[in-house]
């Protein structure tokens, strides 16, 4: 009975390498590529007044390793763009007068906004800026500015949370679990499509159709479509009704966009189900396909805090575009010309899989 059971295992490769994949590619990614603490957070600042105090802190902050200052930028507006786009995790405001204020002890106010969307990427870094200004400027404030090291420090440093001011999970998963449930549901539900008429022998009847590959192709993708914008509807209810998340953007916008990311998922299933030979096997490549989805997509642990290679592996996914897209509409109020940096990805995604798709449905028909 051993001997049979193992005879049946090395016939089925397919499952075979799933269980040597999936454990694989969960240690790999739980190993090297989950990290709950960010580093190297995108940082602008808007320095209105450039002294020695000023570069004193600002090199302090890239010593920390929390921040990286990618931009200098010149006026508020950059800095409100900058972070609707997501370009920059916060943005440091150091104030005219700045380095005058601080010699005379009058501890001038500097200004931290932080994109709060999700509130686990910035915590940390926060809590290290907070310690950080207040033993800064020690070595500069020698001699007779040494009493403006006393306590509560020589700078008034405040935080402004943007978009999710008071640092509300429910604000950052509720619409992010659009995405993870369209995403599991839809892939998996068309997986199973040409290998259930595969599987029931009804693959005849559809060959003898006068309907082309991509005519399949679409009939098979419409129905669940509509699925797909229930489950929406549910989603987006239940957000607002139960865990009272605010929209800021264009509801319109939403459903219009999301089309594109399901059109996304729904290929990918679509392909699964021309490789697979069984039902079971279209199950194990969805989870094959959504694993990787779910903990590189910034859905659970924050997307900056992943190394490099981890970032450009989850680019390629359409699930971490599309959590932008949500979050930045519903949150941050992002119009089209704000999310349109994160749809080409998703629809380049679509062409490549539906080309795979077309080419292994023909394969098929052979």
């Amino acid at each position: 009975m051993v001997s049979k059971e193992f005879v049946q295992m090395r016939r089925d490769r397919l499952t075979f390498a799933m269980m040597i994949a999936i454990p694989f590619m969960q240690l790999i990614l739980f190993g090297f590529a989950i990290n709950s603490d960010p580093k190297y957070l995108p940082t602008a600042v808007l320095d209105a007044d450039p002294s020695v105090f000023s570069r004193t802190l600002i090199a302090a902050m890239q010593n920390s390793l929390y921040f990286k200052i990618t931009r200098i930028i010149s006026s508020e507006e950059q800095a409100h763009e900058a972070l609707a786009l997501g370009d920059v995790q916060f943005v440091l405001t150091i104030p005219v007068d700045f380095s005058r204020q601080l010699v005379r002890g009058e501890r001038p106010v500097l200004l931290l906004e932080a994109d709060a969307t999700d509130p686990a990427a910035t915590s940390n870094a926060v809590t290290a800026l907070r310690t950080l200004v207040q033993s800064t400027f020690d070595r500069d404030l020698k001699g007779p500015l040494a009493s403006l090291q006393s306590r509560p420090g020589p700078v008034d440093l405040r935080i402004h949370a943007k978009y999710n001011p008071e640092a509300n999970t429910q604000y950052n998963i509720v619409p992010g679990l659009m995405g993870v449930v369209l995403t599991m549901t839809l892939v998996i539900i068309t997986a199973l499509a040409i290998t259930r008429e595969r599987e029931r022998g009804t693959m005849e009847n559809l060959l003898t159709t006068p309907v082309r590959p991509l005519e399949v192709m679409v009939g098979k993708i419409i129905p669940y479509i509509v699925v797909g914008y229930i489950q929406m509807g549910l989603i987006i209810c239940a957000a607002v009704l139960i865990f009272n998340v605010p929209i800021y953007g264009s509801l319109l916008l939403l459903l219009v966009v999301s089309s594109l990311f399901i059109a996304a998922n729904l290929a990918v299933g679509i392909t699964f189900s021309t490789v697979a030979q069984n039902q079971l096997q279209a199950m194990q490549m969805s989870f094959f396909f959504f694993l990787p989805s779910i903990l590189l997509s910034g859905f659970m642990f924050p997307f900056r805090g992943m190394p490099q290679w981890a970032q450009y592996l989850g680019s390629v996914l359409p699930l971490t575009h599309y959590l932008r897209i949500v979050r930045g509409i519903v949150l941050k109020g992002n119009t089209l010309t704000e999310i349109v940096p994160h749809l080409w990805p998703i629809a380049t995604f679509v062409v490549v899989i539906m080309f795979i798709a077309l080419k292994r449905y023909r394969q098929t028909l052979d």
